[in-house]
């Protein structure tokens, strides 16, 4: 019961230091507005936040047109990739693609006594026929490895799809041009 005959003390705020930080924002308002006009909507728009787990579908859309797969000739000029510039390739993260080395077996990229991974440029070749069927074309893991096992001409029917796909492509650039 002592603690109930304890005085109680007020507490006090000094309001000029929060004027102070009040201009103090004012003044990166301004600068966070200039900045706002240089950079382009989309990069203001897109979130902050951590870049880890699982992207949005609207995200997956945009981004699985956007894979840089060099030309076959220049593809194969480099008998081996490492993993962090076949994950800039598609734009993945490396972990998504040492997973779907391990659910899928046409993918069995060559690894150092360190455990490094380096891929052949075929095995980049079967990562592009997966990431097709998984990104644009929306298969399950389980759905695209029953496709691969039971069309064994799937190779040739994605060749042929991508062959299509950059003849339209010259047809879209052709029908700009003129």
């Amino acid at each position: 019961m002592e603690y109930m005959n304890k005085t109680l003390t007020q507490i006090t705020f000094e309001f000029a230091a929060m004027e102070e930080k009040e201009i103090m924002s004012a003044d990166t308002a301004v600068m966070e507005e200039k900045v706002r006009e240089t950079i382009s909507p989309a990069i203001i728009n897109k979130k902050t936040g951590s870049q880890r787990g699982r992207k949005s579908l609207k995200d997956i859309n945009l981004a699985s047109d956007l894979i840089n797969i060099p030309d076959d000739e220049e593809l194969f000029k480099k008998q081996y990739y490492s993993i962090g510039e076949v994950a800039t390739m598609f734009r993945e993260n490396q972990s998504l693609i040492r997973y779907w080395e391990t659910e899928f077996d046409i993918l069995q990229p060559r690894k150092n006594r360190k455990g490094d991974r380096f891929f052949r440029p075929v095995d980049i070749k079967n990562l592009v026929m997966i990431y097709d069927l998984l990104r644009r074309r929306k298969f399950t893991i389980e759905g695209a490895k029953d496709y691969l096992k039971k069309n064994k001409n799937a190779e040739a029917k994605f060749a042929m799809i991508q062959s299509l796909e950059r003849i339209k492509g010259f047809f879209l650039e052709l029908k700009a041009s003129l």
